[in-house]
């Protein structure tokens, strides 16, 4: 079985944890998951371990990163598609 399109395949824990934190800060990270190792005194280590233990809390991490990886999947190709519609436009004049 293939992992293409799963966005989690090849990724840690902490590289999911990084990325969020380097989208969405901490404060906005516990805003979409409202779990106390986001909102206080939150750091990198501390989440590992509490999402390690408690599967529900990291399943809602993977959900936001999956959401956060598919969002800019869309935006780019919403970009691509774009700027093919104004190089149309252009040669079309």
């Amino acid at each position: 079985m293939t992992q293409i399109n799963n966005p989690l395949h090849g990724m840690t824990l902490e590289q999911v944890i990084n990325s969020l934190v380097d989208k969405y800060g901490w404060d906005g990270l516990g805003y979409y998951v409202n779990i106390r190792c986001f909102t206080h005194d939150p750091s990198v280590k501390s989440s590992l371990k509490f999402l390690r233990k408690t599967p529900w809390a990291r399943e809602k991490v993977e959900a936001l990163y999956v959401k956060m990886v598919t969002e800019y999947y869309i935006s780019v190709a919403v970009n691509r598609f774009l700027f093919i519609i104004e190089i149309s436009n252009y040669r079309l004049i």
